[in-house]
């Protein structure tokens, strides 16, 4: 057989479309050829293809024109993921694979130049596509992508460490010798250091409050107050709070992860993602970008937590590219040539200063703010409203006298907080199949409707704030939240008169 053809994938943002490696061996000057929009890295491929054969003890048809097509054409390839299946392509062309078993596997891996396999990007996602479209094919990977792979459930993953072991396989007749079946990762594994416990945190029980109510709910929040009180060691305990996540979410976060390194999606799914971005981050490195476009820290937080510290110091453009994808749980990103769209359905948790000092309204501990009135003004300008309203819960965390804080026992421990807050997310997903943060304008007129003494005290707050029907809509889900929590079947005052000191404006 002088043609031969192996099936692969590429990778289009979090897709992974199916690629066709077409290699056929002909007559005519010798050469080595290779079509299909292929980057730089695949290009490459052809030298690391030659020496990997090689060095394995296979022949190279030096002698012959060999012509490599990656299908579809339009299709932009990149990375070495395409060393492996032209290999075998070139083997089969030669007559020295079987055919049959060659057309019932997916293959991907970056080869040595003595033909070792190397990890490649996005292996989970190759999984995923791969039980979605994939006919049924067995997929084989390197070693370490094929434990990620193998954590897609129903697929058929096969595990390689070198070109002759994947050669020895796909021998003809019984001289074949079975890949051995790929097993992900224990969760135990990589389920990372504990988390730190919410017990540390003495006093705040506001702050503490809107903890609960914000793991509850899956709410946005905004913790505002002076320095050294207790804002960014809070917001790091929120993770603890927060229920398992479910197979899909704790998947598609894997996956997300894999697109930036090789074998970062097989750390297994036992917590949730926690993203902690410095303030210079730009806005390409919050939402993604980049040619391929890659995901950014939103995307990375899928699932998680984004935890942004002095938000205020963050650049005006990247704050505001926060405000699509924390409506949608989606980003974007177009490019002249290309256009991705990764998932970014993560839960912000942003702690500030209320004025440049950082002492406004820090009377308590004997410290007096000196900034002016429009220095404080055009330091909280900096968040514009768009952006405040959709940031679901806005607290004040007040400073402590140091004798007060000594006195202070322990707090209560992460674990029954979590638990309450587990319970609550329960009973909004056995009602309505999603968090409360989530509901849409007509699921909220179902799930949040309200008897004539809530009706009224809720229009006479929002007349009197002057709220939008954004923040309007984003009291009512927390009000919702709050009656969870407390296992009441309607919406009442009462969790209404709560949700409203919890979307208190900047003290100005």
């Amino acid at each position: 057989m002088t043609l031969a053809v192996v099936m692969s994938r590429a990778l289009d943002g979090l897709e992974a479309p199916e690629v066709h490696v077409e290699v056929q061996l002909a007559n005519g000057l010798p050469s080595f050829t290779l079509v299909g929009l292929a980057d730089t890295e695949v290009k490459e491929s052809r030298e690391r293809v030659r020496a990997a054969l090689q060095q394995s003890g296979f022949s190279f048809p030096h002698n012959k024109r060999i012509t490599v097509n990656l299908a579809p054409a339009d299709l932009p390839k990149e990375s070495g993921r395409f060393d492996l299946p032209i290999a075998l392509g070139i083997l089969a062309a030669a007559g020295e694979l079987d055919v049959a078993r060659l057309a019932v596997c997916e293959f991907a891996g970056e080869l040595s130049l003595a033909g070792e396999l190397r990890p490649v990007r996005g292996a989970l996602a190759l999984g995923l596509a791969a039980l979605r479209h994939g006919a049924g094919r067995t997929l084989v990977l390197p070693a370490l992508s094929a434990s990620a792979a193998a954590q897609v459930p129903g697929l058929d993953v096969r595990s390689a460490r070198h070109l002759a072991e994947v050669v020895a396989a796909l021998r003809p007749g019984d001289a074949a010798e079975p890949l051995p079946l790929a097993r992900p990762a224990p969760a135990s594994a990589a389920g990372g250091p504990a988390l730190p416990d919410l017990r540390e945190v003495k006093g705040q029980a506001a702050a503490k409050r809107a903890l609960e109510i914000a793991a509850a709910g899956a709410h946005s929040l905004l913790l505002v107050g002076p320095p050294g009180t207790g804002k960014s060691m809070m917001a790091q305990r929120l993770a603890g709070l927060l229920p398992p996540l479910a197979d899909e979410e704790a998947l598609a976060s894997a996956a997300l992860r894999g697109l930036t390194s090789a074998g970062a999606d097989a750390q297994g799914l036992a917590q949730r993602p926690v993203r902690c971005p410095h303030h210079t981050a730009s806005a390409v490195a919050l939402v993604g970008g980049g040619s391929p476009p890659r995901p950014g820290e939103i995307s990375l937080a899928h699932g998680g937590l984004l935890f942004l510290d002095e938000l205020p110091e963050f650049p005006r453009a990247a704050l505001e590219a926060l405000r699509e994808p924390l409506e949608t749980g989606r980003i974007t990103i177009s490019r002249a040539a290309r256009q991705a769209s990764f998932p970014a359905r993560f839960q912000l948790v942003a702690a500030m200063n209320p004025c440049p000092c950082g002492w406004l309204g820090a009377a308590a501990t004997g410290r007096v703010c000196r900034c002016t009135p429009e220095a404080v003004a055009r330091y909280q300008g900096k968040l514009s409203g768009p952006l405040l309203d959709r940031i679901d819960l806005q607290v004040d965390v007040r400073a402590a006298p140091a004798a007060e804080l000594l006195a202070l026992a322990d707090g209560e421990p992460s674990a029954a907080v979590a638990a309450r807050a587990a319970a609550a997310r329960e009973r909004a997903l056995t009602r309505q199949g999603e968090p409360n943060a989530r509901l849409e304008a007509g699921a909220i007129d179902r799930h949040c409707a309200l008897d004539e003494t809530a009706t009224r005290f809720v229009r006479s707050a929002a007349e009197t704030l002057g709220w939008s029907g954004r923040r309007l809509h984003r009291s009512l889900k927390v009000a919702r939240t709050i009656a969870d929590l407390a296992g009441a079947e309607a919406v009442g005052t009462v969790h209404l008169a709560e949700a409203l000191q919890l979307q208190r404006v900047l003290p100005a």
